[in-house]
């Protein structure tokens, strides 16, 4: 089977991205294919590397980023959403005059065309958080 996913909620205010990341990589273990993992309202802050969780605590941005690499999975954090909490690539960093972009590795910027595409091209869009 064919999934998008879409995580809305950030990496440590709600148990929707663990959850998320859980499923993901359940399934890709199981050999279903992940067609894209879009993250949009508070989920993007799943993408930025600025996070510095204690030592004993995980790394839910370096998790996201080791399965992306890991398994090829194509991982967007819509660029409005993104904006509006300070997530930039290099492209959102030169056309807003930013000194610098802060998104992790592994993750792209784009818009909710990308959401669509996923919805149609996947056999179920599974939802994580309000």
């Amino acid at each position: 089977m064919k999934f998008g996913i879409l995580v809305n909620e950030g990496p440590y205010q709600h148990q929707a991205s663990d959850t998320a990341y859980n499923f993901v990589k359940s399934a890709l273990e199981k050999g279903h294919e992940i067609y894209r993992v879009f993250f949009y309202h508070d989920g993007v802050n799943n993408g930025t590397r600025l996070t510095s969780p204690p030592q004993d605590d995980r790394n839910v941005v370096d998790r996201w980023s080791a399965l992306a690499k890991e398994n090829d999975l194509d991982m967007v954090i819509c660029v409005a959403a993104a904006q509006r909490r300070g997530i930039v690539d290099q492209g959102e960093m030169e056309r807003n005059g930013k000194d610098a972009s802060n998104i992790a590795e592994g993750f792209r910027i784009s818009g909710l065309g990308q959401l669509v595409e996923a919805g149609i091209q996947s056999d179920r869009l599974v939802v994580f958080g309000d």
